[in-house]
């Protein structure tokens, strides 16, 4: 089974589940929107990364009502949920059928976004996507990453795997949404520290990077690309 199809087997209770597994949702993803360093009526461009049902997308556009979006992802029946979300909105959006490790630098985007999907890249492919990014983002422009992070030890790795099972169960999580999260986490989950994935970005050419806010083993990662510098 491809992570598309695995995806798409959740899709009858993805958005709910969204909800439910991941601490401090609100907050994550209306700091992450904050971080977006336009007016509010600008017709941004935004591209997003693993986008599922759009559900990030739809924060963005909440703030930014005049944006144009590209959403991508492997994981068609989800990305069929996206299109349902914004079909009043058919001028602002465009959806791609696609594994985003092949996106290419054109054309640029004043943002990009992704949320909960870069943790399913290897460490390589990571460093590798962070690159094609911060092509991809025009000067002064920004990508932001709601992103898994490695507890640094083993001992935190514990700590947030238990920690996340009384959350999501507190939540109504059902044992068998729990055991099948639990089995795509193990099939295709790679996360990474957090000091690497800062390095990382920094690597790829992004004037400034920092993790803006952190709920345990999730974070929202900002990175700022300076205007006018050579491409590295």
């Amino acid at each position: 089974m491809t992570i598309g199809d695995a995806f798409d087997a959740a899709v009858d209770y993805y958005d709910d589940w969204m909800r439910r597994a991941l601490p401090g949702y609100d907050d994550l993803f209306a700091t992450a929107t904050s971080l977006i360093p336009y007016e509010s009526g600008r017709p941004i461009e935004v591209l997003d990364l693993g986008a599922g049902t759009g559900l990030f997308s739809k924060c963005v556009l909440d703030a930014f009502p005049n944006a144009r979006f590209t959403l991508v992802d492997l994981a068609e029946k989800l990305l069929d949920v996206a299109r349902q979300r914004f079909a009043g909105r058919p001028a602002q959006f465009a959806y791609v059928t696609a594994d985003y490790r092949g996106v290419e630098p054109t054309p640029q985007v004043d943002v990009v976004i992704s949320s909960l999907s870069i943790h399913h890249l290897t460490d390589v492919e990571k460093r590798d996507l962070f690159r094609r990014v911060y092509r991809l983002v025009r000067d002064r422009g920004v990508f932001l990453n709601v992103d898994q992070i490695r507890g640094e030890s083993p001992a935190m790795v514990e700590l947030y795997r238990t920690r996340w099972l009384d959350y999501a169960r507190s939540r109504g999580a059902t044992e068998q949404q729990i055991a099948e999260s639990l089995e795509r986490r193990r099939t295709y989950d790679h996360d990474a520290l957090l000091g690497e994935q800062l390095e990382w970005l920094r690597e790829a050419g992004f004037a400034s990077a920092d993790c803006i806010y952190k709920n345990w083993f999730v974070g929202v990662f900002l990175a700022v690309k300076a205007g006018g510098e050579s491409e590295p």
